[in-house]
């Protein structure tokens, strides 16, 4: 088994290659890799670091959408109780004048009414008192041969409607 028994100067010049490959490494190769592996450590912190910052952000986005919204949908009620106070004073304000609006075409047409009534009953009596004059006439003509007689009929005929109505 002389293969796993190594001789004094292969392993003198093996430790002498160890030696020499690890100064190189030591004097060009560690500080580079030890150089990136702290940039790539700040690297990551810094990812970390927007991450937590993005978070952040996104919870204050969050916040202030959940704000803007209530607001909104304060701003929506509250535009909705103005219209429905509107659309109600619209309503009352029409119900008013339409009953101020029929309040004077019934108040219109009691007084054309009255004055049609007032008309009538002149023309009645008009037509009443020319009707008890013609008849009148033709009575006491047959029953009466003077004027005087007559003018005192007729005064007390009209006296006698008059008084009635």
């Amino acid at each position: 088994m002389e293969l796993f028994k190594p001789e004094f100067g292969l392993a003198f010049w093996m430790f002498i290659a160890f030696l020499c490959l690890f100064a190189i490494l030591a004097k060009w190769a560690w500080p580079f890799i030890i150089k990136s592996m702290e940039d790539r450590a700040d690297l990551i912190d810094k990812g970390v670091a927007y991450a937590q910052e993005a978070k952040m952000h996104r919870d204050n986005a969050k916040a202030e959408a959940d704000k803007v919204l209530s607001e909104a949908h304060a701003k929506q009620n509250e535009i909705l109780r103005e219209a429905e106070k509107m659309r109600n004073q619209l309503i009352e304000n029409a119900r008013s004048e339409a009953a101020i609006e029929a309040k004077k075409v019934t108040e219109a047409a009691q007084v054309s009414i009255e004055q049609a009534r007032k008309e009538t009953e002149k023309q009645l009596r008009l037509e009443v008192g020319d009707l008890a004059l013609q008849i009148a006439e033709k009575v006491i003509r047959r029953n009466i041969a003077g004027d005087d007689a007559q003018r005192a009929l007729v005064d007390q005929y009209l006296s006698e409607v008059e008084a009635k109505n």
